[in-house]
């Protein structure tokens, strides 16, 4: 693996963070903390609005530091779990992740990640035309399960800081029947699609 630029990852989730690092991707992280807000309606434009967000939150930290002369690439992203036509997002608690596991119990839904990566150039100004947006849809069908298996698995803590209350890479995946697109997307990031964008732009290489 071979990056032309540095590369700061706007979030952090430990699932992006292990997808980055498991294909070689030199990276620190900076968290944005600005509150999000959705203005969308379709799925993969809430989450590539909130990507973006994210983004341009730590793109404007950045330039208000001292800045490093050297062409950054700020990678924010967003997932929701989309069923039934109802946006799902982490659980607010025990009772809520309840609630979202047994709506998705023997049925399927749809996994939904966008990612916006922006580049930052030598002088600190955003090159439109070297950045990009974009959304994944994986499709996910689960196991039918009782509600005993949903509070045993609520206990172990997983589902908690998950989109839809459950990890695929995880406990949870035992739950998962069948997946239809990218697993990364599931986890988090579809780090394929990502990949082929960013050496189109030449930030990678293998």
């Amino acid at each position: 693996m071979k990056q032309s630029v540095k590369v700061i990852l706007a979030s952090g989730s430990p699932r992006r963070k292990e997808l980055f690092e498991r294909i070689g991707i030199v990276f620190s992280v900076i968290k944005s903390d600005e509150e999000e807000v959705i203005t969308k309606v379709d799925p993969a434009e809430v989450v590539r609005e909130l990507a973006e967000q994210k983004a341009r939150a730590v793109a404007k930290r950045i330039l208000e530091a001292d800045f490093s002369n050297e062409n950054t690439l700020i990678v924010g992203a967003d997932t929701v779990v989309v069923s039934e036509g109802r946006i799902l997002g982490k659980p607010k608690d025990e009772e809520d992740a309840l609630s979202i596991l047994m709506s998705l119990s023997g049925k399927e839904h749809f996994v939904y990640t966008g990612v916006c990566a922006l580049l930052l150039d030598e002088r600190g100004t955003i090159k439109e035309d070297k950045s990009f947006s974009f959304a994944d849809e994986t499709a996910v069908v689960m196991y039918p399960f009782m509600e005993e298996e949903a509070l045993a698995y609520i206990k172990t803590g997983e589902p908690m800081d998950k989109a839809g209350a459950y990890g695929i890479q995880g406990i949870g995946t035992c739950l998962v029947k069948e997946i239809r697109g990218s697993y990364e997307n599931v986890m988090g990031f579809p780090m394929g699609s990502f990949f082929r964008l960013a050496c189109q732009k030449n930030f990678f290489r293998l």
